[in-house]
């Protein structure tokens, strides 16, 4: 048998460093704020229509954000407000 035929081939794709979705809604957070924008409304309007243009262009907010799903971002925020909510 030609040795192609025998031999598996595994391909090793690098892998971005995808950031924490908790900093990724920080730095949206900090550029929607420095735009101007209020950040808690901008971003409550991007995950229920998934239209990324709610986030702001500055400071690569949009592209970063669009890197992370809805739902990570909503889990993320569930978890965040819990924690804080029944901290002792």
């Amino acid at each position: 048998m030609e040795d192609y035929k025998r031999n598996t081939v595994f391909f090793d794709t690098v892998t971005e460093n995808k950031k924490d979705v908790g900093d990724v809604l920080a730095e949206v957070y900090m550029a929607l704020s420095e735009k101007g924008y209020k950040p808690i409304n901008q971003i409550v309007g991007y995950i229920m229509s998934g239209d990324p243009t709610y986030i702001t262009s500055y400071k690569g907010a949009r592209s970063l954000v669009v890197k992370v799903e809805r739902d990570e971002i909503l889990e993320e925020l569930l978890k965040s407000y819990i924690k804080n909510k029944f901290r002792k």
